[in-house]
């Protein structure tokens, strides 16, 4: 016999098909209904992600301040482009990378100096009408990043710079990159764009709106899966306290350029007093392998790149 019933309408009867008789709950519970979808082998359900509430008093077990920073911009470029919106979450964890509580949301639109391109209304949503007269509340947003052990962005690289011109409570404050500081491919994630990192993870949300991109990041970093024991935010945490050494493979040959860029290397345009150089970052670990490979592969002798020493204090800056 087969039973046909619609899962959304609790007030649904079973359609009987062949001899006997079935009858089934008149009400079908939402996660009853989930399990029946998910039994079938065809269907995955993903689950639309509730911005966590904020507490009033936080735990003492938890004496750390993180804040998850998400801006929207008129380009690319933070000496020239401006933030149309940005988004930020404050919450606490402790030294083992164990996330508390949400203690603090601020976000706001700004309106720029000029129009909004068509192809950033296009990707975010925000037009010249929704900014009109918008403008951000700087003495709320510093009072929201001021606490901050560290500030975390899903591209830090990018939102840093942004942050800083907006205002100076960012400067001086550890920073940790979401999309390069978590090893997102042993987690079982195909890519490390957020919109994946949060389909994969079971969920969906309203993207890239700045405070919803910050609390979609916030669950996806302290979502463990059964075959991890600690979270990907303890991953990004101590990886943050590890220093980083930045190689700038100045003089080597322009026609060697595509096995650097194979091997990760960017391109220094010489800005903001950098050598005009392909550069790559590694670990103190691994300084003395990239060395080696630089010379044998790229200079064939003993050259002596410039190196920087970097913490999480003075990276992903311009």
């Amino acid at each position: 016999m087969t039973v046909q019933y619609d899962m959304f309408d609790p007030a649904s009867e079973p359609v009987k098909r062949g001899r006997g008789t079935t009858r089934l709950p008149t009400e079908i519970h939402e996660a009853e209904m989930v399990r029946l979808l998910q039994a079938t082998g065809r269907y995955r359900v993903l689950t639309k992600l509730q911005p966590r509430p904020v507490v009033q008093a936080s735990n003492p077990s938890f004496p750390l301040c993180g804040v998850i920073v998400d801006t929207e911009t008129t380009g690319l470029k933070s000496w020239s482009d401006e933030v149309i919106e940005i988004g930020a979450v404050a919450f606490s964890f402790a030294e083992n990378g164990t996330i508390g509580e949400v203690t603090g949301v601020y976000g706001s639109l700004q309106q720029p100096s000029r129009p909004i391109p068509p192809e950033i209304t296009r990707l975010t949503g925000i037009t010249d009408a929704m900014v009109a007269g918008q403008a951000i509340d700087r003495a709320r947003l510093d009072e929201l990043v001021a606490p901050a052990d560290l500030i975390i962005a899903h591209n830090a690289g990018f939102d840093r710079p942004f942050c800083e011109q907006l205002s100076p409570v960012f400067a001086d404050k550890a920073w940790a990159c979401s999309v390069s500081e978590v090893d997102w491919s042993a987690r079982g994630f195909e890519g490390t764009k957020l919109g994946y990192l949060v389909g994969q993870a079971g969920y969906f949300h309203d993207g890239h709106r700045a405070v919803d991109d910050c609390f979609a990041l916030f669950e996806v970093l302290d979502r463990k899966s059964d075959c991890q024991d600690r979270s990907p935010f303890a991953e990004l945490f101590d990886a943050s306290q590890r220093s980083r050494v930045r190689i700038y493979a100045e003089h080597s040959p322009f026609e060697l350029k595509d096995q650097l860029k194979g091997r990760g290397y960017r391109w220094s345009d010489g800005t903001y007093g950098r050598p005009k150089a392909w550069w790559t970052e590694v670990s103190e670990v691994d300084l003395d392998d990239e060395l080696s490979w630089l010379r044998s592969e790229i200079y064939r002798y003993e050259a002596n790149p410039p190196l920087r020493r970097l913490t999480a204090f003075d990276r992903f800056k311009n």
